[in-house]
């Protein structure tokens, strides 16, 4: 019976170690701001634009609390909102009030919870800065 104990004892030491172990080695959860480099990377900054076309905003990516890209492709477009940002996580569901045909900063965007169907807030648009793939070189 105590060769039983040690066994147990020794068991819950070996989980506890590999279980400190694991949490050791886990990658720190990146900044939004650094994945917003990261999504950037291999990309230049164009002049800020007010409007983008509506299949530009059809494909969006929101990383938290920092920004939402737009587009696909060869130039996608960030948008910092001016008001709002704090709000803004992946987990909600955008629901844009369209002043026009495209997507302009002088719209509004509300925010939808995903998970409970609720309202969460509402973010006021700025301008949109478009980011273009540098070509390789070769």
């Amino acid at each position: 019976m105590a060769g039983t104990g040690r066994k147990s004892a020794l068991a819950l030491l070996i989980a506890g170690a590999l279980v400190a172990g694991g949490s050791a080695q886990a990658k720190p959860k990146m900044t939004g701001e650094e994945q917003l480099a990261k999504a950037l990377e291999g990309r230049v900054a164009g002049d800020p634009v007010d409007c983008i076309t509506l299949m530009s905003a059809g494909s969006s990516r929101i990383i938290d609390h920092t920004a939402i890209i737009y587009g696909f492709g060869n130039t996608i477009y960030v948008q910092k909102p001016k008001v709002g940002l704090d709000q803004l996580t992946n987990s909600d569901v955008l629901v844009t009030k369209l002043t026009g045909s495209q997507l302009c900063s002088i719209d509004t965007v509300q925010l939808h919870d995903r998970t409970s169907g609720f309202w969460r807030g509402f973010l006021s648009l700025d301008k949109f800065v478009p980011y273009k793939r540098v070509p390789k070189a070769g």
